[in-house]
Parts: structure tokens; sequence; C-alpha cells
């Protein structure tokens, strides 16, 4: 059994429960944010559910069970070895959805006239399930084998019954931690992400450039949006590389220098910052997107301080004519322009 929690201990556990219960809340806020506004069910916010579900999952699920291996819970090797693959199969989720989500934000500032004809919804939904697919896959390797109950085995820490000390480093194998997860799974899909979005702000910053030489306005304000919803998403991803970072590169320690001493509160701050993670991508949507701040108050006026406000998906004969006017609008423009282009020649 456990003994009495050093203070460390009781710090770590402590700030663990408010990362899951804010990890939680917040995320179940992202997806019901998306479920009563329509204008936030396109592409790129499925995949951002996607992110939510697995953020919930951590909160939920993964922090629960580290603050139980954290104060030294005896189990069987198995259970230990599912509990860290189930760490390994949601951040992989969430990398391969932040992947899916640089890809949809490219193809939109690539090919905008034809971005709703090749995106669609199904095709989304294909991408998400493949995306949870390969996770599960990557994430469950080490239940085939690629573990370290032999070599447990084989230096005598661990008896027939296979019962241990539940610990992440106890039962991966930091060769498949660094090799196939690190070097393979992670910082590839990283590096691929921070070349697109460098690509997709220097493709929106030379349309603005031509716009405005053009003294075109309108698709100026298109491409003005998607730079805004661009630098909130690289955000997103550059929080996620900052939280999990720190924890591989202790694992490549590990793994290449064994005789190197890693204090604790080095390996709890990682822990907290990768947990820490799943927390901060509703905050960020909150300050930086619009639509997400707006649903948010809409979700807290009316669930939580008891005002009767109109819900967001209220009204369709009203989205209908606003929709309507919209396109007579773009009609117009595009009649006009023709027409100086005709006067020009």
């Amino acid at each position: 059994m456990p003994g009495v929690l050093s203070p460390a201990q009781a710090l770590y556990i402590g700030m663990e429960v408010a990362i899951a219960v804010s990890s939680v809340l917040g995320n179940v806020m992202v997806v019901w944010a998306v479920k009563i506004n329509r204008s936030l069910r396109d592409t790129t916010f499925c995949f951002i559910v996607s992110l939510a579900l697995a953020d919930i999952a951590v909160g939920a699920l993964v922090i629960p069970l580290a603050i139980t291996i954290s104060i030294g819970l005896q189990t069987h090797f198995y259970s230990c070895l599912l509990v860290a693959c189930t760490v390994l199969v949601l951040t992989q989720s969430s990398i391969l959805a932040l992947l899916a989500i640089a890809i949809d934000r490219y193809l939109r500032v690539k090919i905008p006239t034809s971005y709703k004809r090749v995106v669609t919804t199904r095709r989304a939904g294909v991408a998400v399930v493949a995306c949870w697919t390969v996770a599960f896959i990557v994430g469950l390797t080490p239940m085939l084998g690629w573990n370290n109950l032999q070599r447990l085995q084989e230096n005598g820490s661990i008896g027939p019954d296979l019962v241990i000390t539940c610990q992440f480093e106890t039962v991966i194998s930091m060769e498949y931690m660094v090799y196939f997860n690190f070097f393979g799974w992670v910082l590839p899909p990283l590096v691929l992400m921070v070349l697109i979005y460098a690509e997709i702000f220097y493709m929106i910053h030379r349309q603005l450039n031509k716009k405005v030489s053009a003294s075109n306005a309108d698709p100026s304000k298109y491409y003005d949006k998607e730079l805004k919803l661009a630098k909130s998403l690289a955000l997103v991803l550059f929080l996620f590389a900052l939280s999990w970072l720190p924890l591989h590169i202790l694992n490549c320690i590990t793994l290449f220098c064994p005789a190197c001493h890693k204090p604790m509160f080095l390996i709890y701050i990682a822990i907290l910052l990768t947990h820490g993670n799943s927390a901060v991508n509703p905050v960020v949507y909150a300050f930086r997107i619009k639509k997400f701040r707006t649903a948010f108050l809409k979700i807290w006026k009316q669930y939580f301080c008891c005002k009767d406000t109109v819900a967001l998906a209220s009204k369709p004969s009203e989205r209908m004519d606003s929709h309507f006017e919209q396109q007579r609008q773009e009609k117009q423009k595009q009649m006009e322009e023709q027409e100086m282009e005709h006067n020009t020649i």
C-alpha cells in the first residue's frame, strides 16, 4: 500500500485535479458550442471536435489514472501497460487531428473556389476515423510485444504473478518511445505542420498584397479572416509542441544517457505540461475565435445564468434571408467588377 504523500506529490495531485476539471469542462463547452452553432459545423471544426474529445478523455480518464500511478499503485503488468497505451493513443489522435486541421486550412487557402467540392463533410468524417485508427495502431503497439516485460523478467524485477509498481517507464520501452513514437509519429507531423502553416501565411500575405494593389476589398476580407483563424490554429499547434516536447526530450535523455540524473520535479513539470495542454485549447478558442467566444457566452447565459436567451440554432428563416442577401450582394459585386474590367479593356 502507498504511504503518506510527500508535499511534492500532494501539490502534483492537486494541480492534476485542477487540470482535469478544467479540461473536461472546457472541451465539453467546445463540443457543445459546435453542436448549437451551425456556423461552426464546417470541416475544420469537425477536426477540432475530434481534438476536444481526445482532451476530454485525458481529463476524465488519463489524469485520474496518472494520479493513481503517482502514489505507487501495485498492479498487473498488462493493466499498467494498458493505462500507458491509453495515454499514447490519445496523444497520437491529438497530433493527427492537428495535422488534419493544418491540411484543411491549407486547402481552404490554396483552392478557395473548389474547396467545398473537394473537402466534403463525408471526406472529413473519413479523415477523422482514419486519424483515430492510426492513433490506436501506434498507441497500442506496446501491447503487441514492444514493451519491457522480457527485460523485467531477465533482471528479476518482476515475479511470476507479473505484479509491479505501475510507472510509465517501467512498462514502456524507451526504444519504442524515442525511435518509433517520437522520431516516427510525433516529430515528423510537427515539422510538417510548421511547414504547412508557413506556406499558409505566405499564400495569404501574397494574396492580400495582390488584392490591396488591385483595390479589390472583398477577397481581402476573406483572406484576412483566413489569416486570423490560421494564426489561432497555429497557436494551438505551438502550445501543443511546447507542452509535449519537454517530456519527449526527457525520454531521449533516459535512452541515450541512462546514467544522467533527472530531478523528480522536472518529471512532474513535464507530465503536468502534457496534461495541461488538454485544458488550454478552449481558452485559445474563446479569446482568439469570435464564433467560439459568442457560443460560449450564449451557453453561459442560457444554461448557467438562467437567462432566457435565444439559442444560436434558432430563427432559420432569418439566417436564410441573410444567406440570400449575402449571395445577392456577392453577385452584384461580381457584375460591377466585370463591368469595370470591360471598361478598362
